[in-house]
């Protein structure tokens, strides 16, 4: 049923334009939905992006009812690097953070190719630097701020994490990395076993990483490890992490290793492998016995981050 809507390789440069246009069937979470029945009050804000650059647009869903500052998830959306916006994958973030009470912040960033790296993930920087800053008059807790993201956004949520490490800018609690897109490679042995099939195969994450580095940067020797943070020679000094994906995805492999490296840099990760899971399998199929294993398994490391 997906592929006929969007096949594997449906991405190609001549097409991004028209992909933005929403997938039918698909609608984007309104701010009633968001609000939980009342839980939650959800207010835009514009705040200042990078030194030089527009502004950007961050979507805030507060808890109503808490009586201390409150932990927050930062999200930065999926969607290749080349669609979407801050709504998409939010109601599944606020879904995360409702029982615990915790806030979630959510980013608009420029999108490539019309914004390539470094402007995607400085967006993002800049809108986390701006929470921390903030935090108090939102009675958000700055010292428990999550970062996280799925696909493209949880690759931005790395590279985001790895100049707040660089920067000595704010301080991250924990990053929630769901199916990231780390590596602009794009040739390990899962980007080739499931090239024509699942959601996003190897030749439409070629065109993403592509929208993002411009023409002949992608896989040489110049690509910088905020942009793709499978390209990070150190991994050390990062916070807790959680990375899950499923076996039967182009991703697959590139994310094992990069929590594997993160292990011998002395880092905390939980690491998940869903057997049998396609891209994105928890939002399209939310009620299959894997999908339930895979939330119930984010919100109990959620909960030992923010207890």
């Amino acid at each position: 049923m997906l592929t006929s809507l969007r096949p594997p390789d449906a991405y190609r440069p001549d097409n991004i334009v028209e992909m933005r246009e929403p997938v039918p069937g698909v609608e984007a979470p309104t701010d009633e939905i968001l609000s939980r029945g009342g839980a939650y009050s959800v207010q835009t804000r514009t705040v200042p992006g990078p030194t030089g650059q527009q502004d950007i647009s961050l979507l805030i869903c507060l808890p109503k009812h808490a009586t201390t500052p409150t932990a927050a998830i930062y999200h930065i959306h999926g969607g290749g690097m080349i669609v979407g916006d801050n709504r998409f994958g939010l109601a599944e973030m606020v879904n995360l953070a409702e029982p615990m009470g915790m806030a979630v912040v959510s980013v608009e960033y420029r999108l490539a190719p019309e914004t390539p790296h470094p402007g995607p993930v400085e967006d993002c920087y800049a809108g986390l630097v701006w929470l921390s800053d903030h935090a108090d008059e939102l009675d958000i807790d700055p010292e428990r701020i999550i970062i996280g993201g799925t696909s493209a956004g949880a690759g931005l949520a790395a590279g985001v994490t790895l100049l707040a490490r660089d920067r000595t800018g704010p301080a991250i609690l924990a990053q929630l990395l769901l199916s990231p897109m780390l590596d602009d490679r794009n040739d390990s042995p899962s980007a080739r076993q499931m090239r024509g099939l699942g959601i996003w195969d190897s030749s439409s994450n070629e065109t993403g990483w592509n929208a993002l580095l411009g023409d002949g940067v992608r896989g040489g020797p110049d690509v910088s490890p905020y942009a793709a943070p499978s390209r990070a020679e150190d991994l050390s000094g990062l916070p807790s992490t959680f990375i899950d994906v499923g076996s039967a995805e182009t991703f697959r492999d590139e994310d094992v290793a990069y929590a594997s490296r993160m292990w011998q840099a002395g880092c905390d990760v939980e690491l998940h492998v869903w057997p049998g899971g396609f891209h994105g399998f928890d939002v399209v199929a939310p009620q299959a016995v894997l999908s339930q294993d895979a939330i119930a398994a984010r919100a109990a490391w959620l909960r030992r981050q923010v207890r």
